[in-house]
């Protein structure tokens, strides 16, 4: 469906995959926006069955499919499949600040992200975001963040965690 790139599927799991570790101590629920195929969430999933993980998409026929390959991966007692933008999703009072994470693989510029993502967060939430493979410094600007309510960008492997409060 062209919802995952131009990388061979191996890839693309082996990247999702350094998102694990990005989510160590974190217990509860998990939200992806932008999932499209469902990668990180899916991977996250897989390994991490101690949470609950809602990916989030606004085009149906995207979670369509994403809903029959849950429930075809036995996932759909812990894994929500929701089909809505970020924005109106965030307006939902049940959903503000209750994610311990927000996980986004290709969502948009690097600050658009964290303000999409903050509304679902409450202090001492966490936001893993993929990063290229050339990193730079100026790319999660510190005022920018702080404005937002996180802490400075913690580099990773293939990803950036970004803790509110911190």
């Amino acid at each position: 469906m062209g919802t995952l790139g131009d990388r061979p599927i191996e890839q693309v799991i082996h990247h999702a995959r350094q998102f694990v570790p990005a989510l160590e101590g974190i217990t509860g629920r998990v939200l992806d926006i932008g999932t499209g195929a469902g990668i990180p969430g899916l991977v996250i999933a897989e390994a991490r069955p101690d949470l609950r993980l809602t990916l989030l998409d606004r085009r149906q026929t995207r979670m369509d499919a994403l809903r029959v390959a849950v429930a075809g991966m036995g996932l759909e007692d812990r894994v929500e499949v929701v089909t809505g933008d970020t924005d109106l999703f965030a307006r939902d009072l049940e959903r503000a600040g209750a994610y311990s994470a927000v996980v986004a693989r290709g969502f948009g510029p690097p600050l658009d992200t964290a303000q999409k993502a903050r509304p679902f967060l409450g202090e001492g939430g966490v936001l893993v975001v993929s990063e290229p493979p050339e990193e730079d410094p100026d790319r999660w600007p510190l005022d920018g963040l702080g404005s937002l309510g996180f802490g400075p960008a913690e580099q990773l492997v293939g990803v950036v965690r970004i803790t509110v409060g911190c």
